[in-house]
């Protein structure tokens, strides 16, 4: 028992770090890509880049709950992010705008399905070696988003391939220490019954449609100097990090009822404030707590299917994404 403990720390704390590197990595190749030639493509890319990232993970996710040998996810991961970066930096070279324009989608698809390879990869390896550990739940999804801020505030080519060294070194790293890599196909208990099975699962993947809004919401009214980028990660990141914390500590409803609360004072309080900077920030974290929480429940309700869980939760970040972006 000791010992299945100490691997869950470990490949929480490792995944995190991949986490950490892969979101910056991924952030890091596509603006080093896009700034030398304008924001006349940057739409375009990120959208490509986001759908592929986020849209496919219910299916990666399923392959994820049905391979045998879980790091294979892992190192495809890998190697798509290698021939993306490798993609990317071709444009360095081509000097027709036809076969730049090829070139930059085709990084932006090989970057977005590394990404989301790794994505689940992640998510059911925490789950899985963890026992649905709400507080790991957090602490692994919390660092992309700190990642995004350092790789976007601090793009550059020698970043993106320090970057990509490091999630290499690392992998082999977990590849060597997971004992979770040969498990098989696991069956799927179905706690509940189909209907509220699929009920929970849409009401779960609208909360988190709502979650991304409402981040939107408090992120979009701080002017973006790069100190309140990287605060804006930081704080993203922390919020997701000590929401499995809170949860553990107050319980599921509880929790949820407190953030929300806490949510709705900060948005009603912005109304009558002409600067209220520290306020979005809190919004920011308070709603962020909510992540590891919808994560594990769909994680209840999907149990022996984690990867699609993940995968769900996920796409559901589209919609808003999105709107938020056309």
């Amino acid at each position: 028992m000791r010992e299945k403990q100490d691997e869950g720390v470990l490949m929480t704390r490792m995944g995190s770090l991949l986490h950490f590197l892969v979101d910056g990595l991924c952030i890091c190749c596509l603006y080093a890509m896009v700034a030398p030639f304008g924001v006349v493509h940057l739409v375009g890319i990120f959208i490509t880049y986001n759908v592929l990232a986020f849209g496919t993970q219910p299916l990666t996710g399923l392959w994820a709950d049905t391979m045998g040998w879980k790091h294979w996810l892992l190192l495809i991961g890998d190697i798509l992010l290698a021939a993306g970066v490798l993609v990317a930096s071709l444009v360095l070279v081509v000097s027709s705008a036809s076969t730049r324009e090829l070139v930059m989608f085709s990084a932006a698809t090989l970057l977005g399905l590394g990404n989301s390879l790794f994505h689940v990869w992640g998510g059911k390896l925490t789950a899985v070696t963890t026992g649905n550990d709400i507080r790991a739940l957090g602490v692994f999804v919390s660092t992309g988003a700190f990642g995004l801020a350092v790789g976007g505030l601090f793009f550059s080519w020698p970043l993106a391939f320090v970057f990509l060294l490091l999630i290499c070194l690392l992998s082999v790293t977990v590849i060597h220490y997971g004992e979770w890599r040969e498990m098989g196909r696991e069956a799927w208990s179905k706690p509940f019954g189909w209907l509220l099975v699929l009920a929970a699962v849409l009401g779960l993947m609208l909360f988190v449609s709502f979650r991304s809004s409402v981040s939107e919401f408090f992120s979009s009214g701080i002017v973006k100097n790069e100190y309140m980028i990287l605060a804006i990660g930081a704080t993203a990141m922390f919020g997701k990090m000590a929401g499995g914390w809170i949860a553990e500590w107050l319980g599921i409803v509880r929790t949820l009822v407190v953030l929300l609360i806490g949510v709705a004072v900060c948005w009603l309080a912005l109304r009558r404030l002409a600067d209220g900077y520290w306020l979005m920030l809190v919004g920011l974290f308070l709603i962020n707590c909510t992540m590891p929480v919808t994560l594990y429940l769909a994680n209840e309700v999907l149990k022996g299917r984690e990867g699609l869980a993940f995968g769900l939760l996920a796409a559901a970040l589209i919609p808003g994404y999105l709107l938020v972006t056309m």
